[in-house]
């Protein structure tokens, strides 16, 4: 039994590389170079630079010198875990099928853009109207991570008010959607974004001005020092970026406090109409406000960050989960009918994706089930959005049919929703098996985020845990424990994963799974009502 299922996955593996070197080969030849696989993937969005193919990078980079690779060779240097996703974007079977041809028109349209030089970079705060105004950069993420940036992409800019729906999902994965909500509206204000102004019930309009950002601010982990509660709002940027840093601009953070006398006077109005939670520190709260305006980063950067929240709260270029789905959906509600100044009406109406803008001419633009796209002009209209990120946003929907975020091609899904529901189920069985077996772990934490069970079987009843932990995977392992409700559930001939483990000699998974057993065991003991009962006896 065991011996067949080995024999199969080989097979499934072998031809999969296959599949991929026949992709990448010229007709003309039977070898391929490391250069000629890097720009194959490259063009179908995948960077040499992501993480989830380094362990390929890794190995193909010893024959950069020149030297090609047959088949064999190819096979040795293709690792397992990355294989699924170079054969997914080599095949076309990515959310963004001809990669290519997308990128091109992308940057048609920022080039055609560029001649939009109206506007002014933002004056009021000191350090910003320092900033070029020709600088200029566009950055995208799709959900299954094709990349591609352009232009000025090198430059960091301060994230300034794009940072105030992270802090609104911040805010809410922490305390929850009734306690922020009883803090912050959610109505657009109708008034500018500085306004000093409250709604009937003497609450900040929503979490987009500056007002409500101000809240949400004071939500976020207010007991903890000011210093663990930034390097908390760094760590949450980092994870949506897929890992890399972002910066802080200290000129521009004491500039932005050193004029921020209507902060000041919006802080101090909501403490007058009792807005705030009990006990909020007003200076405290204003300054941590400043700092996350003054975060910095690219915009390939912010692409992903955008392309998390397109992707339901799950960064795609590490298959971690960040925010809740629930929050998300909340965040880019608001993000659509409020997160363009005064204009977000207008924006909705002829654009119609939700979006954030910022005076430091940031503009984050998500498509959810797509795409996350950022572009950065410091040169901004009367409104406070930038010129050229508002024209942008207008040819991209005439361009693709991206207007109203509701508007998600099957294209991204995992699932057919054409299958029966029987078919449903074996089609992600498979998937979810084979990618055990082979231990890619990135693939099972991808299946995971788009819904599929990690402990769904297929018709022999033998799950993705039995897979790993007869072929040795002892990291997938590791993750299905925690994910799995069941983590002994028996095939169709009554066999446990770890019978599985014991009878292919797998020693290190039947330790990772005793421990696991004794773990429950213990657990269970100490919770079990009628052993209390009896201890209290």
């Amino acid at each position: 039994m065991s011996t067949d299922i080995v024999h199969l996955d080989q097979f499934r593996e072998e031809n999969i590389a296959l599949n991929i070197f026949n992709a990448i080969r010229r007709e003309d030849s039977n070898t391929v170079s490391a250069s000629e696989i890097f720009a194959a993937l490259e063009a179908n969005g995948v960077d040499r630079r992501d993480r989830r193919i380094r362990k390929t990078v890794e190995r193909l980079s010893a024959y950069e010198s020149g030297e090609r690779l047959d088949f064999n060779a190819f096979h040795e240097a293709l690792s397992k875990e990355n294989a699924t996703l170079i054969h997914r974007s080599l095949s076309g079977d990515l959310i963004i099928p001809d990669f290519a041809e997308f990128r091109h028109r992308m940057i048609n349209i920022f080039e055609y853009c560029r001649e939009f030089t109206g506007g002014e970079v933002a004056g009021y705060i000191p350090q910003l109207a320092r900033v070029d105004p020709e600088l200029y950069a566009l950055g995208v993420c799709s959900v299954d991570g094709q990349q591609f940036s352009h232009g000025d992409d090198d430059e960091t800019y301060c994230v300034q008010s794009t940072c105030k729906p992270i802090n609104y999902a911040i805010a809410l994965d922490l305390v929850g959607q009734q306690t922020v909500h009883s803090h912050v509206g959610r109505e657009p204000s109708g008034r500018s974004f500085n306004e000093l102004t409250l709604n009937g019930k003497g609450l900040p309009h929503n979490p987009m001005i500056n007002a409500g950002a101000i809240m949400c601010a004071s939500l976020i982990k207010p007991h903890q020092p000011l210093a663990d509660r930034f390097d908390y709002i760094m760590s949450v940027w980092r994870a949506l970026a897929g890992g890399r840093k972002t910066g802080f601009d200290n000129s521009v953070y004491l500039s932005e406090k050193a004029t921020a006398d209507r902060n000041f006077a919006l802080a101090y109005f909501m403490r007058e109409n009792n807005a705030f939670p009990p006990d909020t520190n007003i200076i405290d709260t204003l300054d941590f406000y400043f700092q996350c305006c003054s975060i910095t980063l690219d915009a390939r950067q912010m692409a992903v960050i955008a392309a998390s929240l397109a992707n339901g709260g799950v960064c795609p270029l590490t298959n971690r989960r960040v925010f809740q789905t629930e929050t998300v959906k909340n965040c880019l509600s608001l993000m659509y009918s409020c997160g363009m100044y005064d204009f977000s009406g207008e924006y909705a109406f002829t654009v119609g994706i939700p979006a954030k803008s910022g005076v430091s001419g940031a503009l984050m633009m998500v498509v959810p089930g797509v795409c996350g796209v950022a572009l950065w002009s410091p040169r901004l209209d009367a409104l406070g959005n930038s010129v050229r990120g508002v024209e942008f946003s207008r040819r991209l929907v005439d361009v693709f049919a991206f207007h109203t975020y509701a508007n998600m091609t099957d294209d991204y899904r995992l699932i057919d929703p054409r299958q029966s529901e029987i078919e449903r189920h074996a089609d992600a069985s498979v998937h979810l098996c084979a990618a055990a077996a082979r231990g890619d772990l990135g693939e099972i934490r991808r299946l995971s985020a788009n819904g599929v069970d990690p402990g769904m079987a297929d018709y022999d009843g033998r799950t993705a845990l039995h897979l790993a932990a007869c072929e040795g995977r002892a990291s997938v392992v590791a993750y299905l424990l925690d994910r799995c409700s069941q983590i002994m559930p028996r095939d169709r001939w009554g066999n446990t994963p770890l019978d599985d483990a014991r009878r292919e000699g797998r020693e290190e998974i039947v330790a990772i799974m005793e421990r696991r057993l004794a773990q429950d065991h213990a657990q269970a003991e100490a919770t079990d009502p009628a052993q209390n009962a009896g201890e209290l006896g």
